[in-house]
């Protein structure tokens, strides 16, 4: 073996290494409108492809100098929300009614990345979602009370802001660019405040990863998925690159155990930053649309639509007076790319219109009966407010009945392997202790009528459900939809 190969493999050793030093492996526990700030970092790392390595010392002094510029950029999030205790049974003995509910302070922990001089924090929604109080905590010791300037459940994004100012921030690079085996460090708080400020090393897995974690908000996944140690604590925290720059908010594990097997996933920073940068100008987050429905393309189906790969995406059915429509798309079009980016899955094309800015014009390279050719669409603004009045309207009604639901649309019901234009409403939680739940209704059952009164959308579920709740009907008839079989569930009000 020559001394170049013998050089190379002394480096891939002495990576495992690090990965192991570094790596954090314990027992898991549960875890407006603003001005627009200048978003540079400043820290000051020097780019990979300017770093000279010539020894394992240099290699090794690389990884740490990075580690040291950006660790103090990554803060502990603590939160305080106030829940319901479970209800005593033996409280009405002791002068507590029944049905009156105690309430509870619990503790809540995760990370977040400063990415502003002035104090402007990336999160995860579910680290600050229905927080009272939020304190954030710097690696120097310093506390700040936090405010929330927005939060987005559809990709698990929240911006925090903290009053300070000539703060450390990252700078947020571009994870277009990331390459899958490259190296990544994963910055947070792990377990517990205690361990604040870990780093754990290793490579880029894949990208654009979809796992369906957020498919109850009809969210957008591309996640990056990475092996670098990530446990209950780290959401919110930082995925960095070799160039010291942020790649990813640390989100989510996949796991059998409950902590980290080497399974993590990060919000990409550009899909991040344009959430950000909405929340900031707008107070909201504002997507764009395109109006189809589509799926992934399997094997069997490429050969059925005469392809010679399963890369792209296929439109099973199109919205009216929908930026598609106008555009002259049809069903049964096969969309390969999106401005020159190849069409890797339906839920990364999702998450890539919607972020896209209302009104700009995309190419879609598409293949129509054999023969490819572009087309140019200019897209629409999604309307959210609508969305945001039935999801209020569905917690008021998930508190009386004992279950929520929310829009079936073309794309769940084709996950649910029903028909596109399938009418009725989605079942997306059920309280266990609910007569509902006791009489069979469950997750992802698709509700179709109400004592017999067909239930073609939201609209008509609250207008069916409030007229029993006006005559004062004591039993409530449902056919649902489970598993694909038809059947009737009927359960006391």
């Amino acid at each position: 073996m020559n001394r170049s190969k013998i050089f190379y493999a002394l480096i891939g050793a002495f990576a495992l290494l690090i990965a192991g030093v570094y790596t954090i492996d314990s027992n898991s526990q549960e875890a407006s409108v603003f001005s627009m700030p200048d978003f540079q970092g400043t820290t000051n790392v020097t780019e990979a492809t300017q770093k000279p390595v010539g020894t394992l010392q240099q290699f090794n002094d690389a990884i740490v100098d990075i580690a040291d510029q950006t660790r103090s950029t990554v803060v502990t999030v603590r939160v305080t929300q106030t829940v319901e205790a479970p209800q005593n049974p033996l409280s009405r003995f002791f002068g507590r009614p029944q049905g009156e509910p105690e309430q509870r302070e619990r503790q809540g922990l995760g990370s977040g990345v400063i990415v502003s001089t002035d104090g402007y924090i990336l999160t995860n929604n579910h680290v600050i979602e229905n927080a009272n109080e939020i304190t954030v905590d710097l690696k120097n010791g310093e506390s700040y009370e936090g405010t929330v300037v927005g939060r987005d459940p559809q990709t698990d994004i929240a911006v925090v802001k903290i009053d300070a100012d000539n703060l450390q921030a990252l700078e947020i690079g571009n994870s277009d660019k990331v390459r899958v085996g490259e190296m990544v460090l994963a910055i947070g708080s792990p377990l517990g405040d205690n361990l604040a400020h870990s780093v754990s090393m290793g490579i880029v897995s894949a990208k654009e990863r979809s796992i369906g974690i957020l498919r109850e908000s009809q969210g957008y996944e591309k996640f990056i998925q990475t092996d670098a140690a990530i446990n209950p604590g780290n959401s919110g925290g930082a995925l960095v690159n070799m160039d010291g720059k942020l790649v990813g908010i640390n989100s989510a594990i996949a796991s059998r155990s409950g902590g980290n097997d080497g399974i993590g996933f990060a919000v990409p920073s550009n899909l991040a930053q344009d959430i950000m940068r909405s929340l900031i100008e707008n107070g909201k987050v504002v997507r764009a649309y395109l109006g189809i429905y589509g799926r992934d393309i399997d094997r069997t189906l490429s050969q059925a639509l005469g392809l010679n790969s399963t890369q792209g995406i296929v439109i099973n059915s199109i919205a009216s007076d929908t930026p598609a429509k106008h555009a002259g798309l049809k069903e049964g079009d096969v969309i390969k790319s999106l401005n020159g980016n190849p069409v890797g899955s339906y839920d990364s094309f999702r998450a890539s219109i919607a972020t896209s800015k209302p009104g700009a014009e995309v190419i879609l390279d598409i293949i129509r009966d054999g023969e490819s050719q572009d087309v140019e669409v200019t897209l629409g603004e999604l309307d959210q407010e609508s969305t945001a009045e039935v999801q209020d309207s569905n917690e008021d009604m998930e508190k009386s009945l004992g279950f929520r639901v929310e829009k079936l649309n073309a794309d769940i019901a084709q996950r649910l392997e029903l028909e596109p234009n399938q009418d009725g409403v989605i079942v997306t939680n059920v309280n266990q202790g609910s007569n509902a739940y006791e009489n069979g209704l469950r997750r992802y059952d698709v509700i179709t009528s109400i004592d017999k009164q067909p239930v073609r959308n939201i609209e008509e579920f609250r207008d069916v459900m409030n007229e029993i709740a006006e005559n004062d009907k004591s039993v409530v008839l449902l056919r649902v939809i489970k598993q694909g079989v038809s059947q009737y569930i009927a359960f006391e009000l």
